[in-house]
């Protein structure tokens, strides 16, 4: 019997005991509708089980029963490989020792885009800058899906209120989604704001050599590695919406994060656009953990945790 899903894709039935049985470690991706992952969890006695995953559902309540039976199964594993240190804190809250939790600092191939930014010559931001009509040199920049978690009415909101502090200000909208209408019709009333819709490869990273800041004042994840890899500062906000890579975010050092506060928000981005030293500063710290959060890195680390959790006892009960 092969994968089925159940109830309108609520659920999942996965069988793999046929290729558990014989194996030192399974690894699962701790979920709450993949049901197969129960019985290797509660029933399969030889392998060790380890968990993978954010340590919560970072955009649940954690009131609702999903998320309570997600913190009791987190605790049936031998071992953890947690996303980032934001995911090591959520799975010691469950009651799950720390000395069996491996962080890997979740990251994707970064290799192309720095070689892409990297190549960037001075004719191609000429060329985009006519394209554009940009007349500034402060060029702020969205990179993402538009989405309700984005914040984009936020986004737009303050974009108007920096603008009207710093009148050579710009924005740059890169990405597409349901809430592309919403930013087309902002555009339309500003000719200092210009949508471009998704963008890849060199184009992205040219966009991206363009601009002075990354604004994102909702949801946050993997994106913030194109602000390391670019060099460009992320500004967001504490929205309580993000992923687990928002604990990559050292505020004042490599970004900024302010509280969720319009004022403040806009006061931080203001900072970055006239202050060219404090400026530096972040673009210093987004070069460092460029380097730190890479896929590679994150490679090494899985394998690390692999290594030790073989070498541990089974820590999980086994009925």
């Amino acid at each position: 019997m092969g994968t089925r899903y159940l109830l309108g894709g609520r659920v999942c039935w996965q069988p793999f005991s046929s290729l558990a049985q014989n194996s030192d470690l399974v690894i699962l991706t701790h979920e709450n509708k993949l049901l197969c992952n129960l019985w290797a969890q509660y029933r399969l006695a030889g392998p060790r089980v380890a968990l993978w995953g954010h340590g919560a559902n970072l955009q649940g309540s954690s009131t609702s029963w999903r998320e309570r039976f997600k913190r009791r199964t987190a605790l049936q594993a031998d071992w953890w490989f947690g996303y980032t240190e934001l995911s090591r804190a959520l799975i010691l809250g469950n009651g799950f020792p720390a000395g069996r939790i491996t962080v890997v600092d979740n990251a994707i191939d970064t290799l192309t885009l720095r070689k892409q930014c990297e190549a960037v010559l001075p004719e191609q931001l000429s060329a985009w800058r006519r394209q554009l009509g940009s007349a500034g040199n402060r060029i702020g920049v969205f990179l993402g899906s538009l989405y309700g978690e984005k914040r984009i009415d936020f986004l737009l909101d303050a974009a108007s209120k920096i603008r009207a502090r710093v009148p050579d200000f710009e924005l740059v909208i890169v990405g597409t989604g349901p809430e592309s209408g919403k930013v087309e019709a902002f555009c339309a009333t500003n000719a200092w704001a210009r949508y471009l819709g998704p963008l890849i490869g060199e184009q992205k990273a040219q966009v991206l050599a363009l601009a002075h800041v990354m604004l994102n004042p909702g949801l946050v994840g993997l994106g913030i590695l194109d602000s390391f890899v670019c060099q460009v500062p992320l500004v967001t906000t504490d929205c309580g919406l993000h992923s687990p890579e928002i604990a990559y975010l050292e505020n004042g050092r490599n970004g900024a994060m302010t509280r969720d506060v319009m004022a403040e928000y806009v006061d931080v981005v203001v900072s970055l656009l006239v202050d060219g030293e404090y400026r530096a500063q972040l673009v210093a710290g987004c070069a460092a953990s460029a380097s730190r959060y890479t896929i590679d890195n994150m490679a090494h680390r899985f394998a690390d945790g692999i290594m030790e959790c073989l070498a541990r006892p089974v820590h999980r009960s086994v009925s």
